[in-house]
């Protein structure tokens, strides 16, 4: 996780074992590690640590991703999936980051801050980049004449 990121003061904690369902609203850095149902707004960073369980529309900054999470998800900044993290559902963000080991299954769309749009089906993007090339034969190089 970015050094920023882990500096900030966690200003709430929802611990392995605990539940909660309902509304969180936060300024600063939130950390999950129970389970949460519900929705979920903020000013700053969320952060789902391993062993975590989260079931909910989120609207915040960033968000930080180790444990399972479900739901519609926008993140303003950014968002980043660690192992063993997994990500359920739609997000929306500027900067996606999905490490080695973490997964995500779902639509993501991502915005810059000039509103420039892209819409990718991470299920189906590979298949699409192969459908463009063609392989190149050397019948198809021909020397240029001088």
């Amino acid at each position: 996780m970015s050094s920023k990121k882990k500096d900030e003061e966690v200003k709430a904690f929802l611990g392995k074992g605990a539940e909660f369902t309902g509304k969180l609203i936060f300024k600063g850095t939130v950390r999950i590690d129970g389970d949460f149902n519900g929705e979920i707004f903020g000013g700053g960073t969320l952060v789902v640590g391993e062993g975590a369980h989260v079931e909910a529309d989120i609207n915040v900054e960033s968000i930080l991703v180790s444990g399972d999470m479900h739901g519609q998800i926008e993140a303003k900044e950014r968002i980043e999936i660690y192992p063993p993290g997994r990500v359920l559902g739609n997000i929306k963000t500027p900067i996606f980051i999905v490490k080695e080991g973490a997964v995500f299954e779902g639509t993501s769309r991502m915005e810059s801050g000039k509103l420039e749009k892209s819409q990718v089906n991470c299920k189906s993007k590979a298949l699409e980049e192969d459908k463009g090339s063609m392989p190149v034969r050397q019948d198809d190089i021909r020397p240029k004449n001088t």
